[in-house]
Order: C-alpha cells, then structure tokens, then sequence
C-alpha cells in the first residue's frame, strides 16, 4: 500500500504527483508547506466522482503557494477517480459501493473499504483538521449546508467559520468526517450545487469557504468576509424509497413543512401511487432527490430541524 510522501519537512514547498493506495488507480495529491510552522490541514474532494464542483474546488485551492500560509496544505483533489472518468452517481465503479458509507474500512476488504483504510490509518493521524468538500451529485439538489459531527465543538467552529448559514449535526457512523472526528480530528463535510454542475459562484463558494477555516486555524492572515446570515444548527432527517419506482417530490427546496405533511409519492408508470412520503419531522427542506427514476432503499429528501437549545 502506497503511502504519500512525508507532509512535515520543515522546508517550504509545493509537492505534486500521484498515489496509488489501493488497486492500480492513481490519486492526484499537493503537498503546500510553508517554511513557517504551523497546523496541517487535509481537504479532499471527488469521494463521490461526479461531485464536480468540489472537484474543481480543490483544484483551484492547489494554487495556493508556500509563502501565503502558515503550516501544511495536503489536497487529494479526487479520491473516486474511476467514478469521476466514469460520471457515477455516488459508488466507486470498482466495487459498486459508496466510499462515504464505508469508513472506517477495512485492510482486506473491497477497493472502497481499503481506501477508507487507508485514509484513516495513513493520512487521517497526520493532520490537524479536516474538510472533505462535495458538491451535490448528478440526482442531486441541495441548499448549501455543512455537516459536522455532532457533539464536536471544534468542528462546529470550523463549519461556522466556514460561512454556510446552515450547520447540519450528524450522527451515524461510515462517512469521513466521522471517522476523522472519532480520531479527534474536527472535521466538516461542506455541500455547495447540485445536480453535477459547477459554476464560478458555486467553486467561489467553497474555495472562499477554505480560506476562512484555513484564517480560523491561523494558516492565513486575510479571508473573504462571509456576508451571509446568521448561523443555524439542523439536523436532517432523510427518508428512504421503500419501493422502486418513479419519483415525484411535493416540495422543493427551502420550503417550510410541517409533521404529517406530503413530502412525495413514488408512482408506477400507469400513475398508481406505491408509496407515499409523509414528513417525520417539521423543517426546511435541504435536499432532494431530482431524477424521475429511484431504487429501493435510495435518498429522497432531507428535511432540516433547527436544533434548540
């Protein structure tokens, strides 16, 4: 298993090229030091391939040269890249799995688990802090949220710094973030676009987003003022298909609901209703599924509840 080169040499530097962790696939990485100590930030992007707009944030955040920041800047721009080549929806082609549901891993497992190996073990004890940056996949459309651990106050810090007005607190277990904040790492997991796509205000909106956590930790000076509303702290409840079928949302997105309320029907093509999706919970919406087409077992929706203290 292939390592990255050592991310501390005391010496500044911008070091880029390949690692193969897993299988024959080669993972793009930047190592950016500064000659100037400082905390050591990973940021990955591409855990889902075809989450484009995270993809080409980090890229642009590879620019970054030694003598602008204090500390270590470690980038693997695309995690999944078979599934980014391939535009897959969510899994790494090689074992049809999501990576963010496979954390912590596994050492003997399938490509996807021991990727997640590998980061956890190999480069997750290395860093300070963490942003794993997405971007809204194909069949995706979302509201800007950023999703920390719950319970981890730093990393509730760190997503606040990062200027998205709504903080979703996750539970759970098997995505990055967590694995990463089970470690002691804080850790964020920013959402920006939707549907693939990527634009200048959308990539703007996470590299800005960077630049203030990167200001938070002292790695930089100056950031982009974040000129958005007051902060609000969620946690997203998200229902399931329990059948295969076509998908017709009720509500879209930022729309208020209430306990009860229709959130969707899934139909056959003969317009026969198999299911219908009535919220759980009172919110917001943050999320939905935007394809016609959805599986058993699939995301449909994300409803936001304001946590209260």
């Amino acid at each position: 298993m292939e390592n990255l080169p050592a991310l501390r040499t005391g010496k500044a530097r911008a070091e880029f090229g390949h690692v193969t962790p897993v299988d024959e696939t080669a993972i793009p990485f930047a190592i950016i030091e500064s000659a100037e100590p400082g905390p050591t930030l990973l940021i990955t992007a591409g855990v889902h391939g075809s989450e484009f707009c995270s993809v080409e944030a980090a890229v642009r955040t590879m620019r970054i040269k030694p003598e602008e920041i204090k500390g270590t800047l470690v980038i693997l721009p695309i995690l999944n890249v078979q599934g980014f080549h391939k535009r897959n929806i969510y899994i790494m082609p090689q074992d049809g799995k999501n990576l963010n549901r496979m954390f912590p891993g596994k050492p003997d497992g399938s490509t996807s688990e021991r990727l997640a190996h590998w980061l956890v073990t190999k480069v997750y004890p290395q860093v300070d802090a963490y942003i794993d940056m997405h971007g809204g996949d194909l069949d995706e459309g979302l509201e800007p949220f950023t999703i920390f651990p719950a319970g981890s106050e730093k990393s509730q810090a760190m997503a606040a710094a990062f200027g998205i007005p709504v903080l979703v607190a996750a539970g759970g277990a098997g995505y990055t973030v967590d694995a990463s904040g089970k470690l002691g790492i804080p850790s964020i997991l920013p959402e920006v676009s939707g549907n693939g796509l990527w634009g200048e205000a959308t990539v703007t909106q996470l590299t800005d987003g960077v630049r203030r956590v990167m200001q938070h930790l002292g790695m930089v000076s100056d950031a982009p003022k974040n000129t958005t509303e007051a902060t609000k702290v969620v946690t997203m409840w998200v229902p399931t298909a329990p059948v295969t079928g076509l998908w017709y949302p009720r509500k879209d997105l930022t729309e208020v609901v209430g306990v009860g309320e229709l959130l969707g029907e899934i139909k056959n093509v003969f317009g026969e209703v198999l299911a219908s999706i009535q919220s759980e919970k009172a919110g917001f919406i943050l999320y939905r599924l935007t394809s016609l087409s959805v599986n058993q077992g699939e995301a449909l929706i994300g409803v936001g509840t304001p946590v209260t203290a």
